[in-house]
């Protein structure tokens, strides 16, 4: 009896990775009926699965998905009306990460852009997503902008005259940014120019990070009256002398 317990805890020991590669090669895929009736994922899929020998399954809305087509997510692809995302449930998933992989690549946009079942194509590139943009002016806080500033800027722009050898040599300083006639225009959308984007939240503006798209660094969070206090201190600094502009001879 001891022996045949010690049988099958070892047939059971052997399984288990054999169980958990089966399910890395299995993805479900939730999407909506709308999307699957077009005949794009009956396109695409073999297409992955012979690459990548990981099989998708389409599952309905609320059955248990590792990856959904939908309105949230990483944007991949325009059509039918709109701008479809990828979210992955969980980025451990080996499958999942893979599928998530090939559809953003070139290899599956051309997949994808390909598909034209009269001749036509039905999707495209995602259009460029509207981004909010906050209007700031210079009646908040300087006081509160300077320790705001030193919190959040400080790790890549020199801040304040006394930290001016502080930041990362490539970036410019917050009075040299002074000193550009657009200065107040850069401070108030910093948010969504690069590289800032990547790592950057502003509460009531900006989306949260993708969940297979976490922030690479520690990320920076303000609030509306805190960048309306970064402006205000901003200017209210003197701008750097950067000379006198080029004389062409």
């Amino acid at each position: 009896m001891g022996h045949m317990r010690f049988f099958w805890a070892v047939l059971a020991m052997c399984l288990l990775p054999m169980m958990a590669w089966a399910e890395d090669r299995l993805v479900r895929l939730q999407a909506p009926d709308a999307l699957v009736e077009t005949g794009l994922l009956k396109h695409i899929l073999p297409r992955f699965s012979l690459k990548s020998q990981v099989r998708v399954q389409i599952v309905g809305v609320g059955e248990a998905a590792d990856a959904t087509l939908g309105d949230t997510g990483t944007p991949l692809f325009f059509g039918i009306g709109q701008t479809w995302h990828l979210a992955v449930a969980n980025p451990d998933h080996l499958g999942s990460k893979r599928f998530s992989d090939w559809m953003g690549s070139k290899v599956g946009q051309r997949a994808i852009i390909g598909f034209a079942p009269d001749g036509e194509a039905l999707f495209g590139p995602p259009q460029e997503q509207k981004v909010a943009v906050v209007e700031v002016d210079l009646d908040g806080d300087a006081v509160l902008g300077q320790e705001v500033s030193r919190r959040a800027c400080a790790r890549c722009h020199a801040v304040e005259a006394k930290g001016r050898m502080g930041g990362i040599g490539s970036t410019p300083s917050f009075a040299v940014l002074r000193s550009l006639n657009d200065w107040e225009e850069r401070f108030s959308v910093f948010y969504i120019l690069n590289p800032h984007p990547s790592f950057t939240l502003i509460d009531e503006v900006t989306p949260p990070f993708p969940a297979d798209r976490p922030s690479p660094i520690v990320p920076i969070e303000l609030t509306l009256d805190e960048l309306e206090a970064v402006l205000a201190y901003v200017g209210s600094m003197a701008a750097a002398d950067l000379g006198g502009a080029l004389v062409h001879q």
